[in-house]
């Protein structure tokens, strides 16, 4: 099964909800940062990825029909000149409130240390390190800096990706720019709402 659809957005702009959304249009199973973590095993094609080897990605996505999120989103330039028929949705959010939900979430420092700690899977180590070293080369909570990064991200994917290919979305559009782009009716139903930075505490993450 080859991926049909390509998540180029940064994590914490509305990516898990888009998953639930995406599997409820036809479009799931949807990888994401939730399917490595739920599955042991994952993680090492991540860190093969980290230490610049390289992967078959049909067995990365293998039983997938799209993919979002962190870790998917670093390689949605290998991604897309892969799976050529695939579209590409880049997912934005103002880079203010993107900046403090992944203060709040995915780059505090209690969420950081507990792939470190005594212990911890060193794959899953070796695939953030990716996000935390490479990608902000360990400044993710130099506020300047994250989102200069994070608005050069997604400058570059719309250079990169023909227009015809791509979608520059905000869930907050809900169902009709993504259902339109991808052919498939809108669902009588409310656009999922899920992983918040409140839902986040309220977990204890």
């Amino acid at each position: 099964m080859a991926l049909k659809l390509i998540g180029a957005g940064f994590g914490r702009t509305g990516t898990s909800s888009l998953r639930d959304a995406l599997g409820m249009i036809g479009y799931g199973p949807c990888y994401h940062m939730t399917s490595v973590l739920e599955n042991p095993g994952f993680a090492k094609y991540w860190a093969r990825l980290g230490r610049g080897e390289t992967v078959d990605w049909d067995e990365v996505f293998k039983g997938y029909v799209s993919a979002v999120d962190w870790p998917a989103c670093t390689y949605w330039r290998e991604l897309a000149e892969y799976y050529p028929d695939a579209k590409v949705l880049l997912t934005l959010r103002d880079p203010e409130r993107w900046f403090q939900s992944t203060q709040n979430t995915i780059f505090s420092k209690e969420h950081r240390d507990s792939f470190y700690a005594p212990g911890a899977d060193p794959d899953r180590q070796g695939m953030v390190s990716v996000l935390y070293d490479q990608t902000f080369q360990k400044r993710q909570n130099d506020h300047d800096y994250a989102i200069a990064v994070f608005e050069a991200h997604n400058e570059e994917v719309k250079r990169t990706i023909p227009k015809e290919r791509l979608l520059v979305y905000d869930i907050k559009q809900g169902w009709e720019p993504l259902c339109k782009f991808l052919g498939v009716p809108v669902p009588d139903t409310p656009f999922p709402r899920v992983n918040t930075s409140e839902d986040w505490e309220a977990k204890g993450r």
